[in-house]
């Protein structure tokens, strides 16, 4: 059969969307951020055990006082692993995901049924929207919306919409027929028919939907981290990307504690609101179930108990306001202007990143960092959502990102170089030298090279070049992954001494760590060698003259980087400003001969 080009009219019609309705988008993506900043605002102005007692308030209003005691155990255990900001980021996007899935889903349900082709329109569009896998939403939402929240929060809302629409749909279809009838037979309207019986008889059955939008909401927010929302979800990738299992548990443990806590509150609300649910719970308070930790207080008691707390908390000054300024000084030159840095999880990456990182923050600027898969960061880049990063191999490894968008960046120099891409195994692997010799040893490495992210333009050279030039392609398969997760295999397979082929880079503080043997390439597959240039969004130069400057201007030798990514490496995951502040501590007088202020400013540039 001719194949059929599904993906081109796909491609078409989405720049066609992007060039004739971004204004459209734009408006939707300034609703959305305007909703997630306030909410956000809301929830982490006051201080982390406040929020957590009100919130343990609610919860013991709603489920007892043993809900309350675990709601505020929970909450206090995310604050104690210093991930509050990041949980409440996470709770903002869920909450404006799910008002707006519900103010789309609920009307629908309800259209679809009382309408028998409304329902079989709708309801292919929704097998397709649950069906679909998750991370294809990311792919629109990214060029409609741009990196960030709003792309997040589109794609979490379109992938929960499903059970909104089904759950209204079935509730009210579920009504008892008679209840429909007699109600209209008194001469009830058809509007009041839905709002008076339909509607309250079909509650429990559209909050079951309610918290199914919630919790696929909630298991959403780990993949548009993939794009910038941050929260969990972006820990939990940092976690990936850094194979850091300690800090994936910690924030998938919070993302399950807010899982479990929205779970239990929603289910008891729609309780509270149901007729069905209020003559339940009169049956039990009739029935004289006085056990202590079943107690619920009455709405009164429970809005003067946070009153109280907040008062509390008032007066013990843990609202968080500070009372102290800055001192300007000769070195703030960016009175706190925001920076948005982006990088891939690779070694000179985090580790160039961290060290911009630190020295901007000392020069006076706010500097966010974000880990990014390569496609995601040349785009947010590209639509001026990253303001600059720092690990970007060209001419070769990166050619097909620069490519796509180099129009739409500047280049501001290579601070680094030649680079070189290489196989390699370890040294006592000792009859494979070359890359010829790969296809002598298929069945010793079960024809496997153990690579990196499958978004890396190295990876793209060796399957669709090197392999091919060498007559290895029916004999290797590449195994996708991450850069920590080729690391960890080396490090299990050299231990053992077991033979392994690994993607590897130069410099790399690997060679340092093991006795390693780079493949030799006879016939040049890989190419020259790059360089590590800094790329910034198109006019961030000229909106930042001296960080421009300094960024045209750096440099580092071999010894300098991989002395920081050694240095990097020992302090540990998490502690990467840390260790770049120990390493300037130790090579003092970098800072100003990076980024010169005043008269060394003007010596430098002179």
């Amino acid at each position: 059969m001719p194949r059929l080009h599904l993906g081109d009219w796909v491609d078409s019609g989405v720049d066609w969307l992007v060039n004739h309705l971004s204004w459209l988008f734009d408006a939707v993506k300034a609703v959305v951020e305007g909703m997630y900043n306030g909410i956000n605002d809301v929830l982490t102005a006051p201080e982390p055990l406040l929020l957590a007692g009100i919130l343990a308030v609610l919860a013991w209003w709603l489920r007892g006082l043993l809900g309350g005691v675990l709601a505020f155990a929970g909450f206090a255990l995310i604050d104690s692993l210093d991930l509050w900001d990041r949980a409440m980021s996470t709770l903002s996007l869920v909450i404006v995901a799910t008002v707006i899935a519900l103010v789309i889903s609920v009307p629908l349900g309800i259209w679809a049924a009382r309408s028998k082709t409304v329902s079989a329109v709708v309801r292919p569009v929704l097998d397709l929207l649950q069906t679909m896998p998750s991370m294809v939403l990311l792919i629109p939402a990214i060029l409609f919306f741009g990196m960030g929240v709003p792309a997040g929060v589109i794609a979490t809302l379109i992938f929960a919409l499903a059970p909104g629409v089904r759950m209204t749909e079935l509730g009210i279809r579920q009504v008892d027929a008679e209840l429909v009838e007699a109600a209209e037979a008194f001469g009830t309207t058809p509007r009041d028919t839905l709002l008076r019986v339909q509607l309250p008889l079909a509650l429990p059955t559209i909050m079951a939907g309610v918290n199914q939008v919630i919790m696929l909401g909630l298991s959403m927010v780990v993949i548009a981290g993939m794009v910038g929302t941050g929260g969990l979800g972006g820990a939990v990738n940092e976690a990936i990307g850094q194979l850091d299992i300690g800090l994936g548990f910690e924030a998938g443990l919070g993302i399950v504690v807010l899982a479990i806590y929205l779970d239990r509150i929603t289910g008891a609300l729609g309780e509270q609101i149901s007729p069905l649910g209020r003559r339940a719970a009169a049956r039990a308070r009739a029935a004289g179930d006085r056990r202590a930790w079943n107690h619920r207080p009455r709405p009164a008691v429970a809005v003067v108990g946070a009153v109280v707390l907040a008062l509390v908390a008032g007066g013990m000054g843990v609202f968080g306001t500070s009372t102290g300024t800055a001192e300007a000084s000769a070195t703030d030159v960016g009175k706190g202007k925001e920076i948005k840095l982006g990088y891939i999880p690779w070694d000179e990456g985090i580790a160039s990143t961290y060290l911009w990182k630190e020295i901007l923050e000392q020069r006076g600027f706010d500097v966010t960092t974000t880990q990014y898969a390569a496609g995601p960061l040349y785009t947010g880049l590209a639509t001026g959502q990253i303001d600059f990063q720092t690990d970007s191999w060209l001419p070769t490894t990166h050619a097909e990102y620069w490519k796509k968008y180099g129009k739409q960046l500047d280049d501001l120099g290579s601070w680094y170089g030649p680079t070189s891409l290489e196989l390699t195994v370890p040294s006592y692997m000792k009859d494979v030298n070359s890359l010829e010799d790969l296809k002598n040893h298929a069945s010793d490495l079960d024809g496997k090279i153990v690579g990196i992210e499958p978004s890396a333009g190295m990876m793209g050279l060796l399957k669709d070049k090197v392999l091919k030039e060498y007559g290895l392609e029916n004999s290797y398969d590449v195994v996708d992954g991450s850069t920590p997760a080729m690391l960890a295999e080396l490090k299990r397979a050299y231990a053992k001494k077991q033979p392994i082929v690994v993607t590897l880079w130069s410099p790399h503080w690997a060679y340092s760590e093991y006795d390693l043997k780079k493949l030799k390439d006879p016939k040049g597959a890989w190419g020259k060698g790059d360089g590590v240039h800094t790329l910034a969004r198109k006019g961030f130069a000229e909106d930042n003259p001296e960080v421009g400057e300094w960024l045209r201007n750096f440099s580092m030798t071999e010894a300098q980087l991989t002395g920081l990514e050694a240095q990097i490496q020992k302090s540990g995951k998490g502690k990467e400003q840390d260790a770049v502040r120990t390493w300037l501590k130790q090579n003092p007088g970098l800072v100003d001969e990076w980024a010169p202020v005043g008269e060394g400013q003007s010596q430098a540039a002179g």
